[in-house]
This record gives C-alpha cells, sequence and structure tokens, in this order.
C-alpha cells in the first residue's frame, strides 16, 4: 500500500483523539486536534491549504485542504452522523485535482470511521490537460 506506514499512524491518531473527544464537536475541533497530535509525532502538516482546481489549463475553481501530511496523503475531515458516497466523492475530486495519490476520509461520527483513497498521478485526467 503507497505509504502505508504513515497512514497507519494517522489512522492510529484519528482513533486516539476520538476516544479523547468523542462524538459531537466540529470538524474544526477535531481539525485543531488531529494537527497537534500529527505535529507532535514529527510530521509536516499543513491546515487549510488553498489549491486552485484547473480545466484545460484555466483555473475554475478553488478549494481548501483540510490537512496535507508530508505532501504526500491529504485527510478529509468529517463530523457526520456516518460517511455518505458525497464524501467519498469529495475526497477523490481533491486527489484528482492535485498531485497527492493518497486520500483519507476521517469521520468522526457517532461510530468513528475512515476510508482511505488511491488515485495515482497517471490516472489524472485534469493534471495531464495543465
Amino acid at each position: 500500500m503507497l505509504y502505508e506506514e504513515i497512514t497507519s499512524e494517522i489512522i492510529r491518531i484519528f482513533y486516539h483523539t476520538y476516544n479523547q473527544l468523542g462524538y459531537g464537536f466540529l470538524e474544526k475541533v477535531y481539525e485543531n486536534v488531529i494537527s497537534i497530535e500529527l505535529s507532535s509525532q514529527g510530521f509536516n502538516i499543513k491546515r487549510q491549504e488553498p489549491i486552485s482546481v484547473y480545466y484545460k489549463g484555466e483555473k475554475v475553481g478553488d478549494f481548501f485542504a483540510d490537512i496535507i501530511v508530508n505532501d504526500k496523503i491529504r485527510i478529509e475531515l468529517k463530523a457526520a452522523e456516518d460517511i455518505v458516497p458525497a464524501h467519498r466523492n469529495q475526497t477523490v475530486n481533491y486527489l484528482k485535482a492535485t498531485r497527492i495519490e493518497v486520500g483519507l476520509l476521517l469521520n468522526f461520527g457517532e461510530k468513528p470511521k475512515f476510508e482511505r483513497f488511491i488515485f495515482t498521478n497517471d490516472k489524472k485526467p485534469l493534471l495531464n490537460t495543465i
């Protein structure tokens, strides 16, 4: 698995955070705690990193990555009842628009849940048309 060691540590931190805080906070609270924990473990993190989306060389929009770890893994945080298809699509689309190939969708719902996504750069049409 691509970046398995790093993603395993992020998932461990996710469960640790969930066990400490539980269910019911806003996403921002979980983002702050996860960021503290990742930084304390020596990871290089970027929060709310602006990312532009291009189509055929033209900028068509912007979004902000919740957390990027070591410039290799994009974390999308949710505090929803459950993960739904829109969350998955959002995570995959964010991967499509960047050179980052691994995404983690972490949901701090009533029951903690995560999903891991890989979208390799050779399969990214948006990047290949820039």
